[in-house]
């Protein structure tokens, strides 16, 4: 994730863009030292340290460590959102559904491949985060199934089911390997779960 600095010495920035800037910076700060040190071992104190503001500037935004990381959470959120929805923007409608739903993958895998510390607070830190972290990891999931669903035209229980297993299967193998070191490796998934959704979209029917 890419935050702007603020410029050194006397500026004339707005007071909103002032505290813009330093809640990203707080944000990446959280995401890099979880990524690097696991939640549980991640300090405010180091978020400060990390994102060079005062703990007076952390508490004027957060009310504690696990808000701010709640707050990083929903910005990888987006920020995979973003780069997805791009992807989907650009693939025609007139293209059947199991490509489509490889470029979804596509994009999904690639960008969580180049962004190490966001996809290791999004798939691996969330579960040690608390009950309202793990409340935000589901409602992406569902999220997540409702495209997956669309996309495929899922019209009955059994079809969504097969969505919901699809997205299900895609996050278990992405965070295993995002857990074992090798979030560099992502894309090598691409063919092989490929091959998976597409089997399972023709025994409900789809594709």
């Amino acid at each position: 994730m890419d935050v702007q600095q603020l410029p050194r010495g006397r500026h004339r920035l707005a007071r909103e863009e002032v505290l813009a800037s330093q809640r990203g910076r707080m944000l990446v700060a959280m995401s890099e030292a979880v990524a690097e040190r696991g939640y549980a071992k991640t300090s405010v104190a180091e978020v400060l340290k990390r994102a060079r503001v005062s703990r007076e500037t952390f508490y004027e935004h957060f009310q504690n460590k696990e808000q701010c990381f709640n707050a990083a959470y929903d910005g990888a959120a987006m920020l995979l959102a973003t780069e997805i929805g791009t992807g989907l923007a650009a693939s025609s409608e007139e293209r059947d559904v199991a490509e489509r739903l490889n470029d979804l993958l596509r994009r999904y895998l690639e960008t969580l491949q180049s962004e190490p510390a966001l996809a290791r607070t999004f798939l691996v830190e969330v579960y040690a985060a608390g009950p309202d972290a793990l409340e935000r990891r589901v409602e992406v999931q569902n999220r997540f199934v409702d495209l997956v669903a669309f996309i495929a035209g899922a019209k009955d229980e059994k079809q969504r089911f097969a969505c919901e297993t699809i997205v299900a299967a895609v996050s278990a193998l992405v965070t295993q390997r995002v857990c074992a070191g090798k979030t560099h490796e992502l894309t090598e998934l691409e063919e092989p779960l490929t091959d998976l959704v597409t089997e399972l979209l023709e025994v409900v029917g789809l594709g």
